[in-house]
């Protein structure tokens, strides 16, 4: 069952046997741009697992965002992909492993033998969940197909960006799970970041134009994202919090000298004729 599920995105480093395989996925939020990884990266443990014909990294990684874990996948035709889990992610779909193995477990009398695809559901779902960490979204689907059960997981950035995939075989979920949990006990769950409630999604219309202020937060800490919406045509911006109070400066900057600007020609509109003209 090597070839139970697929991805197409590539490993770096020289454990993966490969070189200059750094795929899309290396553009997502905890990866960092414009310099090489080994300046700005540190790996701070690993763990393999062979499961049937493929094998699994799990590196616990650190950078100027913080720390994560990438989760590497290797299939017996070479097939390379990986995924990106925040710490606290990577908790709960540690948690999550226990629910999907206990309900493979379940299916009892259909482990034995070969998979019986007569009753399946048409995409071969057996059991499906999602997560949500910031700007990213991850599908966990257990599936069955001609080959075996097996879990996907499918990584996803919101408003466009890359997808990114590994298939565990059913099989080795529990043992995955437990070098999750080795990983975690020893590194915790602290994504870290701001800790307090981020305030809600604003929004205003004007004219025949919407504009949308979001609060966010991922590994380079809390930004806000205003969006410009206009028959269905969106463009936006991303502003760090850190840079807010400047921002709000120069724009009551601009603010008070278009009303001064804005007074001023009042003023002359409302002189009398005779002051204007002795002004000429």
């Amino acid at each position: 069952m090597s070839d139970l599920g697929s991805g197409d995105e590539g490993i770096s480093g020289s454990k993966y046997n490969a070189s200059n395989m750094e795929g899309s996925s290396s553009r997502n939020d905890f990866e960092s741009s414009g310099k090489t990884s080994s300046a700005v990266e540190q790996e701070l443990a690993t763990k393999m697992l062979q499961i049937q014909s493929k094998r699994f990294y799990l590196d616990v990684k650190q950078n100027r965002r913080g720390r994560f874990i990438k989760v590497a996948e290797i299939g017996a035709d070479g097939r390379r992909s990986q995924i990106y889990l925040a710490l606290s992610t990577a908790a709960e779909f540690r948690d999550h492993l226990s629910s999907f193995s206990d309900y493979y477990a379940s299916l009892a009398g259909k482990i034995a033998g070969p998979p019986n695809t007569d009753n399946l559901p048409e995409d071969g779902k057996l059991k499906s969940e999602m997560m949500i960490k910031d700007n990213r979204r991850y599908y966990l689907d257990l599936k069955e197909n001609a080959r075996g059960r097996f879990l996907r997981v499918s990584q996803t950035i919101t408003r466009g960006g890359p997808r990114s995939q590994i298939a565990l075989p059913a099989q080795g979920m529990i043992e995955f799970r437990d070098a999750l949990t080795d990983l975690l006990e020893e590194f915790g769950v602290n994504d870290g970041g701001f800790k307090g409630d981020l305030p809600e999604e604003r929004h205003m219309k004007v004219d025949n134009k919407n504009f949308y202020f979001d609060i966010g937060q991922n590994n380079r800490g809390v930004y806000m994202r205003i969006s410009e919406v206009k028959n269905n045509f969106r463009t936006s911006i991303t502003i760090p919090e850190k840079c807010w109070v400047r921002f709000r400066d120069i724009f009551n900057d601009y603010c008070d000298k278009m009303k001064k600007s804005s007074d001023s020609v009042t003023a002359d509109n409302n002189l009398p004729t005779t002051t204007i003209n002795n002004l000429k």
